[in-house]
């Protein structure tokens, strides 16, 4: 199928060819009518990535400052291959569509193939011929209404929320500040709840449209126009609300908010406009100031948004998915006409052109629709979630590997394309000699033609199951969000392939028994889990220089995890786990290894609030290790800091930068101020080497298991408020 991308570093427009979309319970595929272009939001990101790397920085403050962060905790090279690499990969545009449903995943009863859709969301309802759409961001279109109305959907949504921040009341007189798409849209909703409305746009043309469609006055806001109509119908009051829906760096709609609102008005911002708030004029008038975010509650809520969780209707009226049917509704009433606000409808084949057109002026618009083609396309299907238990450790039995060494380079396939699999995988495997990537499958059709764009896959679908079956594939790396890894694991396990997933392995007790028993079934016994930084150089080096020891040893690891920025999918603890059940394997693993065993027991405590959790480990012999995962430090002190003592000698390992071993000589490392290696590169090679040469797997079985058991115990100590035992362990 064809999408429309951007490359944000080049600035390149393209309508590239993607794999479909496999149609995920909880959501439907929808075959796309009309997409709409929002000329403000869209053309703004259009014209961001057209600037200079400096220009861009300055464009966006916020995004500087996390790879400032990003370099103090990880270092320039890793921070480096994570910016370029999302710099220099194709994002998607749009966000609101009209189409026709062609598949219906699991726990979808609403609506059934065939039926018209309305669809909201940057992330789903793209520029694309086929889209994956939640169930709360599409809602089934009234009868009557025409297709390429109802692609207003999501703007309208944006414009109706902003009016409900306004609590505008009957008889009212409200100023909406810029007349683009969502400022008419406004002045409709706003005349429809008996509001009488003023506009303000520098354009005569959006000017007269808005007083078309309803406006009382309109005129250029430097004019002495706008003040004489706010003073007629107001007498001389000023308006009851503002609605800011421009865009740019002036601060002239603050200042003109300001000015022409009564005494205690709101002033709604809607746009992206400069807001340096001249205090005097907003605290002498004691102005309400509100915020519209977007489509309405649920957006950027991941349970709402991607998981279907509805919030109840006494709590909240008016939600994205109920306002998306309210708008349509009132198009299809008549109480609001889109069809005026339609500059063009261009075709999506010629979608970079009509691009260019807009960003260069030559197509000057208010609303510009892209009409889809028809073609047939079959969508794959992906897998439902993993069931979630209560953990339990359990073993397999000796199981002979069956050793299938390739003759030629060793072909591997990727499942999931992500921020870890594109800069910490990916960047290692490419430059490797005796290596093929053959495919690369991910649900979300951009990400699967990005990666094979920058790494060179072969192929690039959404279609697991001809992965799986294809018998050239020697390897399949499973990347994916936590809650897929088990079953993703198991399938592979049970296809014969080799099999190296990233942390974790499991997230429940019965999912790592699942995948013990595809072991067992298939006797194969290829496995790796992204234990990473075992393989680290620094301290492989540290722990020879530490010698063997004799005594039992106290080891401390102390992380300073740091919070997650909000919306982080770590955060969907009910799909994906806690954050320690998804990465405290690392450090388990990394202690484990240092010991030279895998845990016997386990304790876990956690301050109020779950924020920071020490864990206890004990291990043969005596020796025990504690591990502190703390989210509240501060953001400047190194990430990973850990210390081995036994036998009257010391480790120090100072976030994989420096390293030091004291006894009764002393060792200290060369410190190294900008790379930090977390050992993924020797990782990878020694994964290479095992499935080419059939021999045994870089970390044996039993420990990959043991250290997930010991992971997942944590909660289990949490919830009991004891020791937890590793029945089994040795």
């Amino acid at each position: 199928m064809k999408q429309v991308v951007q490359n944000y570093k080049s600035g390149e427009l393209a309508l590239l060819d993607v794999p479909v979309p496999g149609c995920k319970p909880g959501g439907v595929l929808v075959r796309s009518a009309y997409s709409l272009i929002s000329t403000g939001t869209e053309l703004m990101k259009v014209s961001e990535a057209g600037m200079s790397m400096l220009g861009k920085a300055r464009s966006r403050p916020d995004q500087v400052a996390k790879v400032v962060q990003s370099v103090a905790t990880n270092g320039v090279p890793a921070t480096y291959r994570k910016v370029m690499g999302k710099l220099d990969s194709y994002t998607p545009l749009g966000y609101s569509l009209c189409g026709v449903v062609e598949q219906v995943g699991a726990g979808i009863d609403d609506v059934k193939a065939g039926d018209l859709v309305a669809c909201a969301g940057n992330e789903h309802a793209l520029h694309a011929e086929l889209n994956w759409v939640p169930k709360n961001l599409y809602t089934p279109v009234p009868d009557g209404l025409a297709p390429r109305h109802a692609a207003f959907g999501t703007v309208g949504s944006i414009a109706l929320q902003g009016v409900r921040q306004g609590e505008s009341r009957l008889g009212e007189v409200a100023l909406v500040i810029g007349l683009g798409l969502i400022g008419q849209l406004v002045v409709q909703l706003l005349t429809a709840s008996g509001v009488r409305v003023i506009g303000a746009d520098p354009d005569p043309a959006r000017s007269e449209l808005a007083e078309r469609l309803g406006a009382a006055a309109c005129g250029d806001p430097g004019s002495a126009a706008v003040e004489t109509a706010v003073a007629e119908l107001t007498g001389g009051h000023g308006v009851d609300q503002v609605y800011l829906a421009a865009g740019g760096g002036s601060n002239q709609p603050v200042e003109l908010a300001a000015r022409l609102s009564r005494d205690r008005g709101r002033v709604v911002d809607i746009g992206k406009c400069r807001l340096d708030l001249p205090w005097n004029a907003y605290y002498e008038k004691e102005l309400d100031v509100r915020f519209s975010r977007s489509y309405g509650p649920g957006r950027y809520d991941p349970e709402y948004e991607l998981e279907g969780r509805d919030y109840p209707i006494g709590h909240v009226r008016w939600t994205e998915r109920r306002n998306l049917a309210c708008f349509l509704d009132l198009l299809a009433r008549g109480r609001v006409d889109v069809e005026p606000l339609i500059s063009h409808i261009a075709e999506f084949d010629d979608a970079v052109e009509t691009y260019r057109r807009l960003k260069d002026g030559d197509l000057k618009a208010v609303a510009v629709l892209f009409r889809y083609p028809e073609p047939a396309a079959e969508a794959g299907e992906a897998e439902a979630p993993a069931a979630v238990a209560v953990p339990a450790v359990r073993r397999s039995g000796t199981v002979s590997a069956p050793a299938r060494s390739p003759r030629g380079a060793v072909r591997l396939a990727f499942v999931g394309a992500g921020n870890y699999a594109t800069s910490m995988l990916l960047p290692h495997l490419t430059r490797r000699d005796g290596v093929e990537l053959s495919t690369v499958v991910t649900t979300t059709a951009l990400s699967a033609a990005n990666a094979q764009r920058k790494f060179g896959f072969a192929e690039a679908t959404t279609d697991l199951d001809a992965v799986l079956g294809d018998p050239s594939i020697d390897a399949v790396f499973v990347v994916t969000r936590h809650s897929s890894h088990a079953e993703l694991t198991r399938r592979a396990l049970l296809a014969g392939k080799a099999v190296f997933v990233e942390k974790p392995l499991a997230l429940t007790g019965d999912e790592l028994a699942g995948v013990l028993a595809a072991v067992e079934e298939s006797g194969n016994d290829r496995l790796q889990v992204g234990f990473n930084r075992r393989f680290a150089p620094l301290l492989r080096e540290a722990r020879k220089r530490f010698g063997t020891r004799t005594g039992p040893a106290s080891l401390r690891y102390l992380v300073n995890a740091g919070r997650l920025d909000h919306g982080s999918w770590y955060l969907q603890q009910g799909t994906e786990g806690s954050r320690f059940a998804g990465e405290g394997g690392h450090f388990i693993d990394t202690a484990s290894w240092l010991l030279g065993a895998d845990p016997v027991s386990v304790y876990a405590l956690t301050t109020p609030g779950n924020e920071d959790l020490q864990v206890l480990l004990g291990y043969p012999g005596g020796s025990t290790a504690t591990l502190s995962y703390v989210t509240t430090g501060p953001a400047g002190f190194p990430k990973e800091t850990l210390d081995l003592v036994a036998d009257g000698r010391a480790l120090r390992l100072d976030d994989f930068v420096r390293a030091s071993v004291h006894g009764r000589e002393r060792w200290v490392s060369s410190r190294l101020p900008k790379a930090r290696d977390k050992g993924q590169h020797a990782e990878l090679a020694a994964f290479v080497r095992a499935v080419r040469s059939g021999g045994p797997m870089p970390v044996p079985l039993k420990s990959l298991v043991a250290t997930t058991a010991a992971t997942l115990a944590v909660q289990a100590s949490l919830a009991g408020g004891a020791p937890v035992t590793l029945a089994g362990a040795r």
